[in-house]
Order: C-alpha cells, then structure tokens, then sequence
C-alpha cells in the first residue's frame, strides 16, 4: 500500500476517536447529564477499549498482515459508528429503565455503544505499522512516525469536534458523516467487495443529510435538538405531566430546565413560585440577579410581576439566549440585562448592588456547579448585596437521609457566612423526598416574620422546614466540594422514574 495513502488513513482514524469521545458526551447527555462520572466513564471506557485495540492489532497483524483485513477494520468501525448515529437513543433510554446507578449506567452506555469502535480504531496503527515496516532497521523510525500521525489526527478531530462539529451539527449528523469517511478510508486500504462499502458510504452520506429530519418525524415538526459548546438542547411542545396542559419545553443536558404554557403566562415549575418570597423578606425591592437563564421562563414573569424592579441574568451559553428568543419570546427590554459569562466569575467581578440574588444554575438536573456551592462563593454573593439583601437559591436535595447530605453540606457553607438561613421545600415536611428545596438566607440579623397578609405568600411561608438540620458534612470550599459525590444516590431515584425515549418528558417539580 502507499505510504501516503497509509499514513492519510491513520490520521483521519486518529481524528475519528477523539471526534467520538467528544461527540459521545453529548450522546450522553439527555440521558445521563455532564457530570464529572459521565466523562470519566467515557474517558476511561475509551482509553482502556485503545489499549485493547493496541494490543490485538499487533497480534492479528503479525499473523496476517493482509490490506484486506485492514480495511475491514475500518470499515466494521464505520459500521458501528453509523448504527449508533440511528440507534443510540434507543439503546440509551433502555439502558436508563434498566440501571438505575448513574455510575454503573454511565460505564455500560459508554461501553455499549462507544466500546467497538474504540477497540477497531485502536487497532489501525498498530496493523499500520506492520503494513509499512520493510526493513529492521529503520522500524522504529516508522513505528514513531505512524503513532505520531495518529497523534497528530487526534489533536485535529480534538479542535475540529469541539470548535466546528458539536456546535454546529446535530450528533447523528456528525456520526453519519464520520462513518462516511472512515468506509471511504476502508475503500482506499483495499477495494475488495466495492459495491457493499460504495452502498454503505452513499447510505450514510444520505443518513447525515437526512438526520435533522429522523427526530422530527417522532417527536414533532416543531421538536429542535441543538448542540451548542456548553449543552445540548431539546425544544419541544408537549403536555405538562401535573396539570394536563400544553407547554413547550427545554430540556438541557437531560434537565427538565425551562417550560412555559401555551395558553397563559403562568410559571409552570412550583419552585419557580416560591421565588415570590423575595417580595415578603425585601418589600418594594429594586434590583435582582439570577444566576441561569434557560429559556428565560423566570425572567419573563419576573418583569411582568414586578414593574419597579431590573433583573440581571447570568447565563453562560449564549446559544440559550438565542433559542429563548426564537423559541420562548424572550425580548429585549431596558429592565433586563443579560452577561453571557460563567456565574462564578460574575461574582468575582460584578460591583455590589443588588437587593435580592436568585440562583437556578444546574450542571444537569440534580448537580449545581460545585464553585457555585462554596464557602467563598456564598461571600462573593454576600459582598454583593445590599445592607439586608436576601439570597433565594433553588436546590434538588432531600433533607434528611443519605439523600440529603448535599443539602446539609450547602445549607451550613451559607450558614457559616449568612446570620439567617433557611429552607423551604416545595413539599411540605417530606424531609426525605428529593425535591426543590429554596434555600433562603439574610444579609440582615432582625428576624423576619413567617406570616404574610398575602394569602399566596402566606402559603408559601407555611412550608418553612422546622426540623433540625444537622452539621454532618464538612463546609463546601473551591478545594473540596465533592458535589456530584454528594449527589450521585439522587441521581439514582431520579433515573428511577425518568421516562424512556418513547414516553417523551415528563414535567414534575424537579426542575
């Protein structure tokens, strides 16, 4: 075989693995979120199934080192590739209903549908080296220059998937187009059965042109699935689970995280409500900041419900901003300033100035970001509010119970810099449930009153927790903030009850 032509192949497959892995994770994403479990199975399955490949390919290659052999390599990975672009979500939505451990979930979907092609493409460059050795003496020149190749094209699908790819391209889209060029890789290693390798190439090709459409045709002309460089995003119109109305929704990194009615303005999450106690612990309030932005669905109401005040939104992804503009009315309006920035470094350099800090930022549906959580984030926040501003922070935790740890962890990290602190979760004196949970904390030490003349404040004032909450977990900090740890056994309940890829959403008080 030519050496160009080898050497040309052993790049694109080292491209290929890097642009899977990074294409893998938002693969994952809907079903199993971002967390930092996610990419370590995804990593570790990938990496351990390379060095399986290595060490097979040597084998197979010193007892046969035929072009053929090579080429249906690539080709049988190829294969894989495009089923996974087509069957993915189904293989993954089974896998959900049947584990309930977001590790041991996290580890089966990564080797089910990644574990194949990680072992066939780790065995190109050793097969490579074998087809392009001719003489001992210069072998390890060769061996060098091949693993650098393949280096070099891992480097390039690294940049290619995470700057062009993912945030321009559906995932089946990108999968399709893969598989394409690594049958058209197997085609140039040796042309033996032309016509099957020929019909899988045009089959792809058409598979990638044809992709957009596939989810559509299930879930519904109006359903857009988008890829941006920090999340990927699910619209959708649909029917709110509690109520039996219509809502349109967005679904991010498989986190119920914004929805609103089809016919009113209504907050359809309950947590969102509870948002109105900032009214009853800081009256005739002027100025708010929300950490998380999503569709925008609080920001809306916020204006709508409160003339007198502005609201500045944090929100890290600006594609959301567009999508909530396109998709969720979001418009432009002089109360409303929106920082397309991570919420950790707004802290870090917004002036103090606000009255009331809302946070609603989630890495996936149970996790906020861990340098959100700490001891020196909750003083960032403290520094900037005013005298007696107030702090309303939406979390996903029990209180009580093995499921509650994170919520006692976050609860006395902001008790160690609040006077006052307190929780109200969204289902009264169900201490055990994972649930929203609104932390609250003062800035002021004057105790406030639990009682309102507003009967829907009043309400929500009723569900204060009253029982203790004790000190069993070490403060949160940026060194140690072991949250999705803390987390990880609510993300077995709530998988637990999580619809399978037929069932569509099912919109409860998550989030």
């Amino acid at each position: 075989m030519n050496k160009a032509l080898l050497e040309m192949i052993v790049f694109v497959c080292g491209a290929a693995v890097m642009i899977l892995e990074m294409t893998g994770s938002r693969i994952l994403a809907p079903y199993l979120g971002t967390s930092i479990f996610v990419w370590t199975s995804l990593i570790g399955i990938i990496l351990g199934c390379l060095s399986l490949g290595y060490g097979w390919g040597g084998k197979i290659a010193d007892r046969r080192p035929d072009p053929r052999i090579f080429s249906n390599i690539i080709f049988l990975s190829a294969a894989w590739i495009a089923m996974v672009a087509f069957a993915g979500d189904a293989v993954l939505s089974f896998l959900q209903s049947q584990i309930r451990d977001i590790r041991l979930g996290a580890v089966f979907s990564s080797m089910i549908l990644f574990g194949v092609p990680g072992v066939l493409l780790g065995m190109v460059s050793p097969y490579a080296v074998r087809l392009k050795l001719t003489r001992l003496e210069t072998s390890g020149a060769e061996v060098g220059r091949l693993y650098a190749v393949s280096t070099i094209g891992s480097i390039a699908g690294t940049f290619l998937a995470g700057f062009v790819l993912i945030a321009y391209f559906p995932n089946p889209v990108i999968l399709c187009i893969l598989a394409a060029i690594l049958g058209l890789c197997a085609v140039l290693a040796d042309r033996a059965l032309p016509i099957i390798k020929i019909i899988f190439i045009l089959f792809s090709a058409l598979g990638a042109a044809s992709a957009g459409y596939a989810s559509q045709i299930f879930y519904g002309p109006d359903f857009v699935d988008v890829n941006t460089p920090y999340n990927r995003v699910w619209i959708l119109k649909d029917t709110d689970y509690a109520t039996g109305r219509p809502i349109k929704a967005m679904r991010i990194n498989g986190s119920h995280s914004s929805a609103v009615y089809l016919d009113s303005e209504d907050l359809v999450f309950q947590y969102a409500k509870f948002y109105r106690l900032a009214e009853h612990f800081k009256p005739h309030f002027k100025s708010a900041v929300l950490l998380g932005g999503a569709a925008y669905s609080y920001p809306k109401y916020f204006l709508n419900t409160f003339p007198q005040a502005a609201l500045d939104v944090v929100e890290i992804d600006p594609r959301l901003t567009d999508l909530a503009k396109q998709h969720f009315g979001l418009k432009d309006d002089p109360r409303l300033h929106i920082y397309h920035q991570d919420g950790r470094t707004f802290l870090n350099s917004a002036a103090p100035k606000y009255d009331i800090f809302f946070g609603d930022a989630f890495n996936s549906i149970y996790s906020i970001p861990f340098h959100l959580t700490s001891v020196q984030a909750a003083k960032k926040i403290y520094g900037l509010l005013a005298g007696d501003g107030v702090v309303l922070i939406n979390i996903i935790s029990a209180i009580e119970g093995s499921q509650g740890k994170f919520l006692r962890a976050e609860y006395h990290t902001f008790r160690s810099v609040f006077p006052q602190v307190y929780l109200f979760p969204v289902q009264a004196d169900k201490g055990r449930a994972v649930q929203n949970i609104v932390l609250i904390a003062l800035k002021t030490s004057a105790r406030p009153a639990f009682s309102s003349e507003d009967p829907e404040l009043n309400q929500y004032l009723k569900h204060l927790w009253q029982g203790e909450i004790p000190r069993d977990q070490p403060l949160l900090t940026d060194d140690f903030a072991p949250v999705e740890w803390y987390t990880s056994s609510m993300a077995t309940s709530f998988r637990a009850n999580r619809h399978p890829f037929w069932s569509r959403f099912f919109f409860k008080d998550k989030k």
